[in-house]
């Protein structure tokens, strides 16, 4: 995708605005390789393949980090065929699973481990994800992350996705026994994330829907409030302009 009101990136501009670009992934700090940063600019432009593309021919910790973002984000925003979005969060779960083994403080892996292992859950039916033991997967790397890195906004809003969708789909007798998850701890986690990225238009989307899973009705004006703060976040680059035309979509509908 081309999204011409964003700025032009280059290795450059990735570098020098980089704390914003990754506002939402902790202690993240830029690669040192020319090859790598030049893919960053294309993820940033929303080039997703191409720069997925870089970032295997790299390889390592830094290369994967890139791949791996760059798959989940096309898989989960653009790819139309429901077949292939599942396939290639698959791909993603599996390749970062065995970063995260073989450097076990690769924060990163961790996350988009959980990440995608959490939207192809979705995908197939989070009850049935459950039963084949993917939920605890996703919960184990997301407190992993949390535990690397405190300050990583978006593990934060992960889990409280988790446990507002567990509650959701087997309730809070259940899901407390099985997984420990909690209604309070659900808003507890969006609130840590978003007051540490509060401009985290995925986040407050992500929250949104926590709520009304959570509460249903009764917190309609709320969830509302909290896409229209989404819907009026500036991108900073096309995965946060994605984000941002899906907030006005939920409005519209």
């Amino acid at each position: 995708m081309r999204c011409t009101d964003l700025p032009r990136f280059d290795a450059a501009s990735v570098r020098s605005q980089w704390r914003r670009l990754h506002a939402g992934q902790g202690d993240f700090d830029p690669p040192a390789d020319g090859n790598l940063l030049e893919g960053w600019a294309l993820y940033h432009a929303g080039d997703f393949e191409r720069a997925a593309a870089i970032g295997l021919q790299h390889g390592g910790r830094d290369g994967l980090a890139l791949a791996n973002r760059a798959t989940a984000i096309y898989a989960n925003y653009l790819e139309p065929r429901e077949s292939t979005r599942l396939n290639l969060f698959r791909q993603v779960a599996e390749c970062a699973a065995g970063q995260a083994e073989k450097e076990p403080d690769d924060c990163q892996a961790h996350y988009w481990h959980a990440y995608a292992l959490g939207r192809y859950s979705q995908g197939v039916n989070v009850a049935k994800a459950m039963a084949l033991g993917l939920g605890g997967k996703v919960k184990g790397a997301l407190e992993r992350v949390v535990e690397l890195q405190p300050l990583h906004a978006d593990a934060h809003l992960a889990l409280g996705v988790f446990h507002a969708e567990v509650i959701d789909k087997v309730g809070q007798l259940v899901g407390r026994m099985t997984y420990g998850v909690r209604s309070e701890i659900a808003i507890e986690c969006f609130e840590r994330g978003l007051a540490l990225n509060p401009n985290s238009a995925s986040g407050l989307m992500e929250y949104a829907h926590g709520l009304q899973m959570l509460h249903g009705e009764s917190h309609h004006a709320q969830a509302t409030r909290l896409f229209e703060q989404a819907a009026a976040c500036t991108p900073a680059d096309a995965r946060e302009r994605l984000d941002v035309e899906m907030a006005k979509a939920s409005l519209a509908d």
